[in-house]
């Protein structure tokens, strides 16, 4: 059985992928690349410095720095966090009987520390977590794995012995690569990817997760190892 269940956030706490598309739009559309919210989804998961650098290579502009327009777009989402963050359906019940049943969680995020720390305060569900890593701190951000396992080392429980929920592909891949288990909660709009494929369990939203199918799942990995 797991020992630990690690969270991603944006997307998966709380609806805030399309507050990232927003900032990211009107940040890189002033600076002259050619962005909507279609080709946003594609880097979905990603750290912020990187989807500029993935924008830059494309589209190079002049005056603001890379830093400068990442730092736009951080400021952006967190003051729409601010206003108008609501818990997806479901996280409150998620969390409530997950700290009932004894399981520590953590959260590895590819948001910068600030934003995730206005997540849990606009959200109020901080106390749940024992510990909270942003890959802005890794050499690499997600689907490299280091977030994942590095949270599952600050937990003192090895990656194998810990669930991880993801909504995005990028997520997925960077927690099957950490090798725990991964129950995937897709975007809508990126439900059809293959590469969810490679999740072991999939819900439609935190709201059909279930105590007796987490039980039964856990049983069932534990067969096929």
């Amino acid at each position: 059985m797991a020992d630990a269940v690690i969270f991603d956030m944006d997307g998966l706490l709380i609806d805030s992928e399309p507050f990232w598309r927003l900032a990211e739009v009107d940040v890189l559309s002033a600076v002259g690349v050619p962005i909507d919210d279609d080709l946003a989804r594609l880097t979905t998961g990603l750290r912020t410095d990187e989807v500029v650098e993935h924008w830059y290579r494309q589209y190079p502009w002049e005056g603001p720095t890379k830093q400068e327009i990442s730092a736009q777009i951080i400021r952006g989402v967190m003051d729409l966090v601010s206003a108008r963050g609501e818990a997806l359906p479901g996280v409150g019940d998620v969390l409530e009987g997950l700290a009932a049943a004894g399981y520590p969680m953590a959260i590895a995020s590819s948001s910068a520390s600030n934003v995730i720390a206005a997540v849990l305060e606009r959200l109020g569900i901080g106390g749940y977590f024992r510990v909270v890593q942003s890959a802005e701190h890794e050499p690499y951000g997600k689907p490299h794995p280091a977030v994942y396992i590095e949270a599952a080392r600050r937990m003192d429980v090895h990656p194998t012995r810990c669930v991880a929920l993801e909504d995005s592909p990028n997520g997925v891949l960077a927690a099957k690569a950490a090798r725990m288990r991964c129950i995937a909660v897709p975007d809508h709009a990126l439900a059809h990817d293959r590469r969810f494929l490679i999740a072991d369990a999939v819900l439609p939203s935190l709201a059909e997760f279930r105590f007796d199918d987490f039980t039964r799942w856990q049983q069932e990995w534990a067969e096929l190892v």
